[in-house]
């Protein structure tokens, strides 16, 4: 553990959570974001997701004013670039030209979920809530600058974080993902009523296609799911990421473990055929927002995974009153079934010397073509009117 301390405000970083109040850390985001409890946070810690073997290493920064717990930021040193989908194997491969080395570097972010939330938290009551921010964005890059990093990443941060960043001299980057929103539809049906025609019957036809082989759902939650629920679903879970060539990197028992401290937060649609589960998709909700991260089946059944990774998800936003519904990275595919082109950010402070202005140069035509590819891809919108 080391802290930088002030009279009034003191930051540690810590190598572990386990000893972090849960009422106090989750008081900071008043419980409300799934990937910021301390429990999902504490859960990859204590179920062995991270570490030595997946490259990511905590250096959570707590704030404190005397012994209360006023803001933190999870945080982690990293050996690779695995599992933060802000994608930089360009900026190792310039790195290693020039003869130096790119790792460790220091990632402020939830491992493995690529959903914007806050990551600089500060508790709701604090006077100065800015000034907790800047002081964990400085600890953070001091204590980068102790581990010889490379640089200090702020990944899918709120957009007031990222505003705050550029006035901190971090370069920001931008990307592109594509989300739901709900426009207040009453039902599914109305939310097809708002289609073209086109791609309202392409969707009647995949559900259909679904139906038709007499496959059936059920969602479970945190509370209602078994335990034998998340054993079979993390066989589904590990079979998709080895049939990709990927590495499972959650545990059995995290599933467990975060479905029992998160509750009603975890959603899992399950799809049965002929009374036997063959499919799931894991999401997770906050108070407004539901967040897609896994899926996996026994057999690549027709349409299957849309209706289990997205129509299920869009019913549930609409039956729940949830504003957004994201479903994960990447995939031009989910436009025509109602998921629009959303910018995402990430903000970067470069501390290897020579490297900040061709950064900072890379990022800014970055930025143009990405907006140019958001701009065009709306284009393909499914809606009959602008959404």
């Amino acid at each position: 553990m080391t802290a930088s301390a002030d009279r009034r405000l003191r930051v540690e970083v810590r190598d572990m959570l386990d000893a972090v109040d849960p009422g106090a850390w989750d008081a900071l985001t008043h419980g409300r974001e799934p990937f910021l409890r301390l429990a999902f946070l504490e859960g990859l810690e204590r179920h062995g997701c991270l570490g030595r073997r997946f490259g990511w290493f905590p250096q959570h920064l707590l704030a404190f004013r005397e012994d209360a717990l006023v803001g933190a930021a999870p945080c982690y040193a990293k050996t690779n670039n695995y599992g933060e989908f802000v994608f930089d194997w360009a900026w190792q491969t310039a790195w290693e030209r020039q003869g130096q080395p790119y790792y460790p570097k220091l990632v402020i972010s939830v491992p493995y979920t690529p959903a914007t939330g806050p990551r600089l938290l500060v508790h709701p009551d604090e006077a100065d809530p800015d000034a907790v921010r800047r002081r964990l964005l400085q600890t953070a890059t001091a204590r980068g600058v102790e581990l010889g990093a490379s640089g200090v990443h702020l990944l899918f941060p709120t957009a007031a974080e990222a505003a705050l960043a550029d006035q901190a001299g971090l370069v920001r980057r931008t990307g592109c993902q594509y989300h739901w929103h709900n426009r207040g539809y009453a039902d599914f049906d109305s939310f097809l009523a708002a289609l073209s025609t086109k791609k309202r019957k392409n969707i009647r036809r995949e559900r259909r296609r679904v139906a038709e082989q007499g496959i059936e759902f059920r969602t479970l939650t945190g509370t209602t799911a078994e335990p034998e629920d998340w054993a079979r679903f993390h066989r589904f879970y590990v079979d998709t990421f080895e049939k990709h060539m990927g590495i499972p990197t959650l545990s059995e028992g995290f599933f467990v473990g975060t479905a029992a401290a998160l509750g009603d937060q975890v959603i899992l649609f399950e799809a049965h055929l002929g009374g036997q589960p063959v499919a799931g998709a894991l999401c997770y909700r906050s108070h407004d927002s539901l967040y897609g991260r896994f899926w996996g089946c026994v057999d690549d059944l027709p349409d299957l995974h849309f209706e289990t990774c997205y129509y299920q998800g869009i019913e549930f936003c609409i039956r729940e009153g949830l504003a957004r519904f994201e479903p994960g990275a990447q995939g031009e595919h989910k436009i025509p079934r109602g998921f629009l082109p959303t910018p995402t950010t990430s903000a970067h402070a470069i501390l290897t010397p020579g490297f900040g202005a061709a950064v900072q140069d890379f990022c800014l035509r970055e930025r143009r073509m990405m907006e140019a590819q958001c701009a065009s891809l709306m284009e393909h919108s499914p809606y009959r009117s602008p959404a």
